[in-house]
């Protein structure tokens, strides 16, 4: 006579397919959720806007400026980890419960070694663009020191089009590879605490295979929005990063469905 063993398998999401004008709707929920929680919301928002004055401030001490644009850029790659604390204040208001700071700050005490590999990860992506954008400046020898060089390089240069055309083209394709893993990977790290990485990472990339036209929508507006709230000395950021967390949340809810709704 065989021993049987029980062995508990987690529910599998069901990945939905959305209309392509989904995203709207995901901004307009991610609006009403940093109306309902602004202090917290726009606490969250300041961090990004923060570091960047800090990032900023080394490059002109250091005069590195060359370094701007992929700094600037590597934003893209550690949002969703930076969103963290917004997509539990989406959580919670979801639930019903209590949204404070503290339950913001420490919302990846839910999935602490999880969270912190996905942060990683992302973080390995951001400084893979860093070295490609170092190897280009190289390339075309604008690893300059000085402000007014760089100026005249980017905006006069001969090398400036084929330079950027080239830059783009690279950070595109990591940007969409991170996008795909990242997208939705962190909100469920944080929804479904006995999830690990691999499952997030796959549901993540299977949701936004599933769902290619509104995903492409929605990361052109994220891109968009967040141009637009670095503008004015990147105090945009304060508003624009809490709204696209928030809304990223109810874009993972809306797509990414579980048998059972046991998320707290």
């Amino acid at each position: 006579m065989q021993d049987t063993v029980a062995v508990f398998q987690a529910p599998q999401p069901r990945i939905r397919q959305v209309p392509v004008d989904r995203p709207w709707i995901w901004l307009t929920a991610g609006w009403r959720d940093l109306l309902a929680a602004p202090g917290p919301s726009v606490a969250c928002g300041l961090v990004p806007v923060v570091a960047g004055w800090f990032a900023i401030t080394l490059m002109v001490w250091w005069d590195l400026p060359y370094l701007v644009l992929p700094l600037g850029a590597g934003f893209f790659f550690m949002g969703p980890f930076i969103a963290v604390g917004l997509y539990e204040i989406s959580r919670r208001r979801e639930l019903g419960l209590v949204v404070d700071r503290d339950s913001m700050w420490l919302a990846w005490r839910r999935n602490p070694d999880q969270i912190a590999l996905m942060g990683l990860l992302l973080l390995l992506f951001h400084l893979a663009w860093m070295r490609t954008a170092q190897l280009l400046f190289a390339l075309f020898e604008w690893r300059t020191q000085s402000w007014d060089r760089f100026a005249d390089l980017l905006w006069f240069s001969s090398r400036s089009l084929p330079f950027l055309g080239i830059g783009i083209a690279c950070g595109a394709v990591l940007a969409a590879l991170a996008f795909a893993v990242g997208a939705f990977a962190m909100p469920y790290l944080l929804h479904r605490r006995e999830a690990n990485l691999f499952e997030a990472i796959a549901t993540s990339v299977t949701a936004v295979r599933m769902n290619l036209r509104p995903m492409v929508l929605w990361a052109g507006l994220i891109v968009l929005l967040v141009v637009i709230g670095m503008v004015p000395g990147l105090l945009g950021l304060a508003i624009v990063v809490p709204v696209v967390g928030h809304a990223t949340w109810h874009a993972y809810r809306d797509i990414v469905i579980f048998p059972d709704e046991d998320a707290a």
